[in-house]
């Protein structure tokens, strides 16, 4: 039986990924009493009180909404709600496995900024976090902008963050391997999509100048014709060279190509042309921007992918669950750059100056060390930054 036919069996002999369990024993009057009527009614009183007792008299400590509305499914594409919850239930066997995090599906059946905002908005109050999920880009941005201005728990956008971070992470070790530093380099990003846009905003938080975002139709520099939304504001903030033209004549002398794009867009050439000692992340998937054989045979020095069967895997489960993790412990409002960039430094310090070489720049996805890692470090930036609550 072939991968894709096993698993399909197992989700019909699974019927579904997560279960609710109770946490206490009702098994004769007392427990009744304590756990439901009457006993129930002193803690609703006290966090009627004073709401953030909520924290500790609930499992809201714990609790994160996997929330989507299917419109930018893994490699899928739009195919709505229902059909996305096979990933949103796998995305919280995920926060459960890697973090112990409670995490709870919530797919959406509408495409609307406001009925997604309003939606999520209203039922915040019943759980510690926020992760949005597989939401098409640009509404993914306004969704999470406008939630964050309304809500006072975390609102965590994975396939731009998560992203962002472990992109970070590998970038750190890789610029230590090349003897490069991050201010210095000029960087050329494919995919001008949700996780490019935010890769960019987070590597040039971390101090990065010299970046060119390129889109289908080549680079993004500003007031180029037809530029809306997201876009638009990253070009105000890139470039600021006003490069023009093709992906490929970006490349060119760059020293660090991020591909966030699709399949094939990156030939041995485009690689050739970059400088010495370049970095290549090529991190569609599952096809790369380029294959890493032909990356290397075209003279990159550091070369990263999104796929396992592949050296330096750049794979999100390194960042979200440790980054809910230690944004829980501290009840944090907000997840914010500071708290990103402690992560994605966690992420990389896992890898020390004696393992470090060149097919291995960022731990793999079940090292054991990394949630702890990456919460603890969340947690104490959050404490640093302001965001903790506790």
């Amino acid at each position: 039986m072939d991968e894709k036919k096993e698993a399909l069996k197992k989700h019909f002999e699974w019927k579904g990924k997560i279960v609710v369990e109770s946490a206490v024993p009702v098994k004769i009057k007392e427990d009744l009493s304590m756990a439901y009527t009457p006993g129930v009614a002193e803690p609703c009183l006290e966090i009627q009180k004073d709401p953030m007792l909520s924290y500790e008299l609930t499992r809201r400590w714990n609790m994160v909404a996997v929330v989507s509305d299917g419109s930018a499914v893994l490699g899928l594409g739009d195919i709505g709600p229902e059909a996305s919850m096979p990933v949103m239930e796998g995305k919280c066997v995920l926060f459960k496995s890697f973090a112990d995090v409670d995490a709870f599906p919530l797919c959406i059946r509408s495409n609307d900024v406001e009925e997604i905002v309003q939606t999520v908005r209203l039922l915040a109050g019943s759980f510690g976090g926020i992760n949005l999920e597989d939401i098409a880009a640009p509404r993914c941005f306004e969704i999470e902008r406008k939630l964050k201005e309304t809500c006072d728990i975390p609102i965590f956008h994975d396939d731009q963050h998560g992203t962002a971070v472990v992109v970070l992470a590998g970038m750190l070790n890789a610029l230590k391997i090349v003897g490069k530093r991050i201010q210095d380099i000029e960087v050329v990003i494919a995919g001008a999509g949700a996780a490019g846009i935010a890769v960019t905003r987070l590597l040039m938080a971390m101090g990065m100048k010299n970046v060119v975002l390129c889109d289908r139709k080549g680079a993004i520099y500003k007031e180029r014709d037809g530029l809306t939304g997201e876009k638009a504001l990253i070009a105000e903030e890139t470039n600021k060279e006003m490069k023009k033209g093709s992906l490929e004549e970006a490349m060119a002398g760059s020293d660090v190509f991020i591909g966030l794009s699709g399949p094939g867009t990156v030939t041995k050439p485009m690689v050739e042309s970059m400088a010495k000692d370049a970095v290549v992340l090529a991190l569609s998937n599952p096809t790369p921007e380029i294959m890493p054989e032909e990356a290397k045979d075209a003279g990159a020095r550091v070369i990263g992918t999104g796929r396992s069967d592949f050296p330096n895997q750049i794979n999100n489960v390194l960042a979200f669950p440790g980054i809910f993790r230690g944004a829980l412990d501290v009840r944090a409002s907000d997840i914010n750059d500071d708290m990103k960039i402690a992560a994605a430094h966690a992420i990389a310090n896992l890898v020390d100056s004696q393992e470090l070489t060149e097919e291995f720049i960022i731990p793999p996805a079940f090292d054991e060390r990394v949630g702890k890692a990456v919460a603890e470090a969340v947690a104490l930036a959050a404490r640093k930054s302001g965001v903790a609550r506790k």
